[in-house]
């Protein structure tokens, strides 16, 4: 028997884990971010541009997204098994793969809408890995005082990235074209790999919790269901999330098209709302990181949704010019940091750290199992319901036009209100559950008794 952890480091001086450690990665993830995120908004501006339909973009989306969903609780199971450290490298390396595909296809003039749908899905399947390997990585590295401040630190790296990429890379698109974009993502996700190399991250010990969970794939593959079951408060906030990512999600999807849509397909205005929207983002990590979040983490999760739906949903959809579309992006990003750090400062300090990927990839999977469906109803709702409605002379117009205005967008205008009318009602929903609204101290911490040594292999 041994009281060590696995994999112990060997003592040299690039072997860095703690805070130094967890500073690495986020540089390397920043890098990665910002590739990622001007690929993104170069392949939506070349979608539209050649289709000129909310359910192309919505289904790329689709593909993007819906197999991080469905593949995390195998995932999750995975990580639980394998060093995190590798498993992140994997990921980051094979998910980066799909990028190299669509480069080579569209300089030879071989690319076409199904192909970013397939490679998508490809990437997706990877990243799946990500989400749980590197929260789980996280909680390892730094200290449980810290786990906000490391949240924030997270989400600087996700909106410092974004408030750059989308004038960037739509000022790229005039210089160097797609390909040029594909392969400054392809050099940022390299990067990211090679920084994963400098760093330590220890392997957690073996927890009652997780002695419970031993067993064949399929059964720790389901055991992160059977965990948030238990424990109504896990799965009622769990539920309150995966309302609030169908209605925010149904409002997203529409976002981008509504603005290309009545600004005459401009890219530097969809370019600067999104720009602004990161900076609100990068202004909320910032706040995060130095605050480390209400005591309360239920208030910053509920608040913080009410605020999103009232800026994000209510203002974005009743806006008319680029003025009203970025204030209101920047506010609604401002709080989602905060969201979705009081959320991981829950989960952190309630799940023990050795089942933390197979709970974290069921979390992921309930909360946002929702955002797929959303994506498929939102494009053809958009494209056949909302916006022929919306036309002059359409059922709707009368009704709303007086809010939204008329024409091209101002049908998908009318679905971000509306998203953010549900949006609020859910937040409120939530106040009203007393699993959720007491969830910090019906919950115990996970390190409230000692975890048992585990063995030495």
């Amino acid at each position: 028997m041994s009281n060590q952890l696995e994999d112990k480091p060997k003592m040299t001086k690039v072997s860095l884990t703690g805070m130094v450690g967890f500073t690495i990665i986020w540089i390397g993830q920043m890098f990665s971010l910002l590739g990622t995120a001007m690929t993104q908004f170069a392949i939506t501006i070349w979608a539209w541009g050649i289709t000129q339909e909310v359910t192309a973009l919505a289904l790329i989306g689709f593909f993007s997204f819906a197999p991080i969903i469905l593949m995390s609780p195998f995932a999750g199971a995975l990580v639980d098994r394998y060093n995190r450290k590798k498993v992140m490298m994997l990921a980051d390396f094979a998910a980066g793969m799909p990028t190299i595909a669509i480069l080579l296809l569209y300089v030879t003039n071989n690319l076409q809408i199904w192909h970013l749908f397939i490679t998508g899905a490809i990437a997706a399947t990877f990243q799946a890995f990500h989400f749980p390997a590197y929260s789980a990585a996280i909680t390892m590295m730094v200290k449980k005082e810290q786990y906000g401040r490391a949240s924030g630190m997270l989400s600087i790296a996700q909106f410092a990235a974004t408030i750059f990429a989308p004038v960037v890379a739509a000022l790229l698109l005039t210089i160097v074209g797609i390909e040029g974009v594909l392969i400054i993502d392809i050099i940022t996700f390299t990067t990211a790999v090679l920084m994963l190399l400098l760093v330590y991250i220890p392997q957690p010990l073996i927890s009652e919790a997780g002695r419970k969970g031993m067993g064949s794939i399929w059964k720790q593959s389901t055991y992160g269901f059977r965990y948030i079951y238990e424990r109504p408060s896990l799965l009622g906030l769990q539920l309150v999330f995966f309302c609030i990512n169908l209605f925010g999600s149904f409002g997203n999807t529409v976002m981008t098209p509504m603005i290309l849509a009545r600004t005459g397909d401009n890219k530097i205005i969809l370019g600067s709302v999104m720009s602004a929207g990161s900076v609100g983002g990068l202004v909320g990590s910032g706040i995060l990181a130095l605050w480390g979040g209400p005591k309360r983490k239920v208030h910053g999760i509920l608040m913080g949704m009410m605020f999103v739906s009232l800026f994000g949903g209510l203002l974005m959809g009743f806006g008319r010019t680029p003025y009203i579309w970025t204030l209101a992006f920047f506010l609604s990003l401002l709080f989602l940091p905060i969201i979705n750090g009081s959320n991981q400062a829950i989960w952190q300090a309630k799940v023990a750290p050795d089942v933390q990927g197979r709970v974290f990839a069921t979390r992921l999977l309930i909360a946002q199992i929702s955002v797929p469906i959303a994506m498929l109803l939102a494009g053809p709702l958009a494209d056949q319901v909302f916006e022929p409605s919306m036309m002059a002379g359409g059922s709707l117009e009368p009704l709303f036009s007086g809010l939204v205005g008329n024409g091209r967008g101002a049908g998908m205008a009318l679905m971000l209100v509306i998203a953010g009318v549900l949006g609020i009602l859910v937040s409120l929903g939530g106040y009203a559950m007393r699993a959720v609204r007491k969830a910090e101290d019906i919950l115990p911490d996970h390190d409230a008794k000692p975890h048992v040594v585990q063995d030495e292999k």
